[in-house]
């Protein structure tokens, strides 16, 4: 729309005639986003980006939608038209638009006022949800529902969760056969890795090509659990590709993680991402690349505009190279060799414009990405890059006892929301959790606390989106479902459960259990829209098992990577050296352990098993599994 109407001299006269025309950068003020958002939903029933709202000069929505064309088409009114009738109906239908305004209001208003706390959701709720994504699961192709296709990476890990609590089969296929066509398609960067941000046809071919940090966090995530429960490196190797393309394109010299690269260049939509037959010859030669555009589905045709390539891989290499009458080893080296030689002849192009704000949330949620991959993996440099990224956090995006949203060019502002603070201390855990530097945790229970008393809901429980001190809102939201990012109160909800755990500090745990409650009806509702918080119960229905690692790095490591080798979500870890005093008053697990040497403990609500010596010891003890529902 910015290209196609807001540049349009003829229109953006009729804008500025008729209107006073406000654009706001949804990644810097969500909380706006968020309750206009919601206004456009109750109006359309649908949402989505680029958003159009028309306000009351008390900012109180009336009209709205998301795409407009130019002109007519696609079944839309043009912006143009839309801009004069709404401009004609606010002269001579002022009381249409005023009751239009108040009835958005009070659904506005009631969106966040009827909410009352009812009972803890129990299983049934986790099952409904996975029976729900069950029904709109596209067996042709993977993934959910028709085009576009958005990857869903806390719907997956949600199914996982099901499938190691039911051993249930067919969910565990779906998930991999949608985690491999996401893979295999278009929708990942088969050259750099990455993936971009959504499919726009439902075979995961053609992607709109924008590539979002979050996206990558949480898709990492997600391929790191399949591995852990599948043991196919297949997933192990789509997470190194990702987090390489994160390593190298989207990380700043100061250690931050870039928010965004976009989709065009030159004007081209994948323009920098597709190729012509002719250009993988002329690189790789005749004999190669015809192997290699075989392998990648690159044809003189093409799959996308102008006769440009996508590529992607429809079959798996053995039987590509058994069709084209030459070993999977050849055909690997082929493969390998031109993906080297076509990644840097594509760097000589122009490349899409990189959004370089570094934004609180999102780095959270990349830092977790990248512990947990250490923590998996063993690759000391993903533990560096979450240390790194959460130093930076920590020393330049505080101001005066509070965290802040975004930062650009050396400066933060904005004061940070609460799922801001939400992902960062989630991030801060997983990071002890992979280094066992108590500092992390430390700065975690500390922004914990604040996050209590800038956001919590005393009256009802929950999180309210923005902050009291928020003057220029004109309501303040409270939302337990997932976007395209989790919702701040589906992480709030799991961060407070594992400290409460961490420190056996049951008010903590409480407010959980708080957070849980007061969406039961909504969860019960739409349980599939909030998978993130069906992970946070299903984290609290296991009761979660307490591990405790003492001795040295290098001893606990050796005890964290049997603990790493199986997928057990639902479990703390604490660990320090022998004689760690500081991390014995923090964290009540380690008490009367820190004298023993190099130990091992499986616990549950602070009863703990035998002091394990060995490694072997622990693997021992881990085979009645730690996925339990009691």
């Amino acid at each position: 729309m910015e290209r196609e109407s807001f540049e349009n001299e003829q229109i953006a006269q009729i804008m500025n005639d008729q209107f006073v025309n406000i654009k706001v950068d949804r990644e810097e003020r969500p909380d706006i986003d968020e309750i206009y958002m919601t206004a456009v939903q109750a109006m359309t029933g649908q949402g989505g980006w680029p958003m159009t709202v028309f306000l009351a000069p008390d900012l109180r929505p009336f009209y709205g939608g998301t795409y407009f064309p130019p002109e007519d088409r696609y079944g839309r009114p043009g912006f143009p038209k839309v801009l004069t009738s709404i401009a004609t109906s606010y002269r001579e239908n002022r009381d249409e638009i005023e009751n239009k305004a108040s009835e958005l209001m009070r659904a506005l208003e009631e969106n966040t006022q009827f909410l009352t706390p009812g009972n803890i959701p129990g299983e049934a709720i986790l099952s409904g949800a996975c029976e729900q994504l069950k029904s709109s699961y596209n067996s042709t192709y993977g993934g959910f529902g028709g085009a576009p296709k958005f990857p869903h990476s806390m719907g997956l890990s949600l199914l996982l969760r099901h499938h190691m609590r039911r051993d249930d089969p067919q969910v565990l296929a779906m998930v991999e056969h949608t985690l491999k066509s996401m893979a295999r398609g278009g929708m990942n960067d088969q050259l750099a890795g990455g993936f971009h941000r959504y499919s726009t046809d439902e075979h995961w071919l053609v992607p709109h090509f924008e590539k979002m940090l979050y996206d990558n966090a949480l898709l990492v995530c997600v391929y790191l659990e399949a591995y852990q429960v599948t043991q196919d490196n297949f997933y192990l190797q789509v997470v190194e590709d990702t987090l390489a393309y994160v390593l190298r394109e989207m990380t700043s010299p100061e250690g931050g993680f870039y928010s965004a690269q976009d989709a065009d260049s030159e004007g081209e939509e994948g323009k920098y991402f597709t190729w012509f037959p002719e250009e993988i010859e002329e690189l790789l030669g005749e004999q190669d690349a015809a192997l290699f555009m075989r392998y990648y589905g690159v044809s003189p045709e093409g799959n996308f505009e102008h006769g440009r390539s996508i590529l992607h891989v429809e079959n798996e290499l053995a039987d590509i190279a058994r069709v084209l009458q030459v070993s999977a080893g050849q055909l690997l080296e082929v493969i390998e060799r031109g993906q080297k030689v076509l990644l840097a002849a594509r760097q000589q192009r122009i490349a899409p414009e990189r959004d370089d704000k570094i934004l609180l949330a999102w780095n959270g949620l990349m830092i977790s990405a990248m512990a947990r991959a250490y923590q998996v993996c063993g690759e000391e440099h993903y533990l560096k890059a979450a240390v790194v990224a959460a130093d930076f956090t920590l020393e330049n995006m505080v101001r005066d006892g509070q965290l802040l949203h975004t930062y650009k060019d050396g400066q933060a502002r904005i004061a940070a929301f609460q799922d801001d603070y939400a992902c960062l201390i989630n991030g801060l855990l997983d990071l002890y959790e992979a280094s066992f530097e108590l500092r992390f945790f430390l700065a975690a229970e500390h922004w914990a606390e604040v996050m209590i008393e800038r956001f919590w809901d005393a009256e009802d429980g929950g999180f309210f989106y923005a902050e009291a001190e928020a003057k220029d809102l004109i309501v303040r939201s409270k939302s337990p479902f997932d976007n395209a990012t989790p919702s701040g109160n589906s992480i709030g909800a799991l961060v407070l459960l594992r400290l409460g755990a961490m420190k056996a500090d049951r008010a903590l745990w409480q407010r959980g259990e708080q957070t849980l409650a007061l969406f039961e009806q909504l969860l019960r509702r739409s349980p599939s829209a909030g998978s993130q918080m069906l992970c946070a119960l299903d984290f609290y229905l296991a009761k979660p098992s307490e591990v405790a690692l003492i001795g040295d790095r290098e001893e606990c490591r050796a005890f964290a990577d049997v603990l790493h080798r199986c997928f057990a979500p639902n479990k703390i870890l604490v660990a320090a050296e022998p004689g760690a005093n500081q991390a014995e008053r923090a964290l009540p697990l380690l008490e009367g352990k820190l004298q023993m040497g190099s130990r091992a403990f499986v616990c549950r609500d602070q009863t703990c098993s035998r002091p394990l010596p060995t490694p072997i010891d622990l693997q021992d003890e881990l085979e009645g599994g730690l996925y339990d529902h009691g």
